[in-house]
Order: structure tokens, then C-alpha cells, then sequence
């Protein structure tokens, strides 16, 4: 049987408490199962907002989407996921990653170090955070390169694939998308590194764009502006593309799970009311 859908949403524009919690509370009505904060620079501090979605709410998981762990100190960061596991009454999500922009570490004045060191220090992170108390929280864990996927297939309980690389030289955290046939040879790879888990992992994919339209070129307009080598129809076939009638949308949705395993999917805060008919009808 395949796995149940999840739906989450990442928050990405920080707001007043009185608006946060309204925004949440919104997500919750909607049906999302997941409230998903990032770990940037100029976005909500990840813990924080974490706690307050946690005191607007009642229903959802609440996650981390995904922390960058170069920014942390890996014993420190197991005092924050204690604190907000247990605060949150135990509905935290942890998800990690490397981190990926360079501009980011330059402002912080923090090193940013090469591919390698940055893999190092998520596993050494993974690590400190196996062995805290207050830290058995579900683990996500967002891959791409080889290293990450094998340390995904070993340690985390959700897989999540970005659908995009790190624009060669962009020190700005620019992302190209993939394709469908470079992500069906990243999945590979990981169901590879995960052959013998006792238990299978669930599968993440984030999307970039959703639009439920009679007129996906409109939609799709300012994506071909940017990446001119992209035709219509091959926008529409990138697998972090959700655009389209409601009933092709839907078809893409069980699509993305029958091709790759992904029963739980993030959306863009801007896309959270445009995804809603998606869940709706997928339960209908």
C-alpha cells in the first residue's frame, strides 16, 4: 500500500505575533499537516516561531525546513530542539541541511567552508543530536550529493529532495531546477545507500511553483524569463511543478508518488491557499 499524503507548508515572511498566529491558524484550517519554518537570514527564526505556531494551533506537525546546521553549534542546538520538543508538546519535525548560501555565512561573519567540511559538520550535528536527551524527534533530512543521501539513507526518518542544484558560481543561493530524469537518478541513488533500513523512510519533495490554471503559460511566465532555455512544456514536466487544471495537478500529484515515493510534499507559503483544492480532492 502506498504511503498516506502529508502536506506541509513552508512559512517563509516573518510577521507581528497577532499575525503569525492568525497565519497559522489559517494553515491549520486549510488542512496542512505540517507548519514548516526555514533557517534563513531576513525569514522568522526558526525555534521562536516554531513555539508561537505551537500556541495557535492544535492539529499540525511542526517543523524545521531545514535548519542550516553551519550555523549551529551541534551541542547548543540539541538545548534548542529539547527545549522546543518539549514546549511544542512533542509535535516537532528537525530537518537539516548543509546550508547552501555563501552570502549568508559572509553576513554572519561565520566560515562557510567547502562541500565536504559542510557534510562533515551535519553528520557530527546528527551525531551530538542521537545521543541528546529531549532530541527523539523525527528527523528530516534534505539531500542532493552522493555524501547527503547516504547519510540521509542512514540516519533520517524523512527523505527530502530539494528538485534543484546550486547555480554553479552563485554565492546568492540561486537554484536550477532538475529535471524528472536527474531526479529519478537521485532517488535511485538514495534507494540504493538505503537497501537493509528496517524501516522506509518517508519521501519529501519541495515545490516551487503551484498554480491550479486554465493557462499555465501565464503562470509559468515569469520562471521562463529567468530560465530561457526552458519551453513550456518542459517547465511543466519539472517534477517541482505543480501547475495546471485541478484534475492535472491532482494526476501530478499521484504521479510524484508512484514515480518516486513522494507521499509528503512542501509548499511555498506564497502557493498555501492555491495548493488547498489539491488535498481536498485527492481525499475526496
Amino acid at each position: 500500500m502506498p504511503r498516506p499524503f502529508r502536506f506541509g507548508v513552508n512559512l517563509l515572511t516573518p510577521a507581528a505575533a497577532g499575525e503569525w498566529r492568525a497565519k497559522c491558524r489559517r494553515a491549520e484550517e486549510l488542512g496542512y499537516d505540517v507548519l514548516l519554518v526555514p533557517d534563513h537570514l531576513g525569514m522568522p527564526a526558526p525555534f521562536p516561531a516554531l513555539v508561537a505556531a505551537a500556541g495557535a494551533t492544535e492539529r499540525p506537525r511542526l517543523g524545521t525546513f531545514v535548519l542550516n546546521a553551519a550555523f549551529w553549534n551541534p551541542t547548543l542546538l540539541a538545548r534548542e530542539v529539547a527545549t522546543t520538543a518539549a514546549l511544542t508538546d512533542g509535535r516537532l519535525e528537525l530537518g537539516l541541511g548543509t546550508g547552501y548560501v555563501q552570502a549568508e555565512h559572509d553576513r554572519a561573519g561565520l566560515p562557510f567552508g567547502s562541500p565536504g567540511e559542510r557534510v562533515d559538520h551535519l553528520r557530527r550535528t546528527v551525531e551530538e543530536l542521537l545521543k541528546s536527551d529531549g532530541c527523539e524527534v523525527p528527523l528530516l533530512i534534505g539531500a542532493n550529493g552522493d555524501r547527503m543521501l547516504r547519510l540521509t539513507a542512514e540516519h533520517a526518518d524523512i527523505a527530502a529532495f530539494t528538485g534543484a542544484r546550486l547555480t554553479p558560481g552563485n554565492t546568492e543561493g540561486r537554484l536550477e531546477p532538475v529535471t524528472a530524469d536527474e531526479l529519478d537518478e537521485r532517488v535511485a541513488r538514495y534507494t540504493e545507500s538505503a537497501v537493509g533500513r528496517e524501516e522506509p523512510a518517508e519521501r519529501n519533495l519541495l515545490i516551487q511553483i503551484v498554480a491550479i490554471t486554465d493557462d499555465p503559460s501565464a503562470a509559468l511566465g515569469p520562471l521562463l524569463e529567468r530560465r530561457p532555455e526552458l519551453t513550456l512544456d518542459r517547465a511543466l514536466a519539472l517534477p517541482t511543478v505543480l501547475v495546471g487544471t485541478l484534475e492535472e495537478v491532482v494526476a501530478r500529484v499521484r504521479g510524484l508518488r508512484e514515480r518516486y515515493g513522494f507521499s509528503y510534499l512542501t509548499v511555498l507559503e506564497p502557493y498555501m491557499e492555491a495548493f488547498t483544492p489539491v488535498p481536498k480532492a485527492l481525499s475526496a
